[in-house]
């Protein structure tokens, strides 16, 4: 059975850090593309980050750009997302998801019908 478990939200303040977990069980991450994605209260699911198959192509958000960094260890069949400089409006939701043999994150990120949601991990970014 395919399943992600999403880990390390918690409750930061402002210009803090968090690193996000996301790690795959039931099968294996190679080829596939992993992308990030976050939900607020009151907003459609959004996808933040998304990295190709290869791990050679990465997609930001603008939002994002330049204070996240995606990354990936196949070995130990685990993404992560690197979060700095952290706003109340990161304040969400984030979730991972994954699409076979992509290697267009963009497409992934905002495109690619994924269904295979883990439960998601909570970032609140609060003074």
């Amino acid at each position: 059975q395919v399943r992600f478990v999403e880990s390390g939200g918690g409750l930061v303040q402002p210009g803090g850090s968090l690193r996000l977990s996301c790690a795959a069980s039931g099968f294996s991450l190679d080829h596939y593309a992993i992308g990030w994605f976050r939900q607020a209260p009151g907003k459609e699911r959004e996808g933040v980050s998304c990295i190709s198959g290869s791990g050679g192509d990465t997609y930001y958000a603008d939002s994002v750009k330049g204070r996240f960094t995606i990354s990936r260890d196949n070995a130990n069949n685990t993404a992560y997302l690197q979060m700095n400089s952290l706003k109340p409006d990161d304040t969400a939701v984030y979730y991972c998801a994954a699409e076979w043999g992509q290697e267009n994150p963009y497409y992934t990120c905002g495109f690619a019908p994924l269904d295979n949601w883990g439960q998601g991990t909570q970032v609140t970014v609060s003074s």
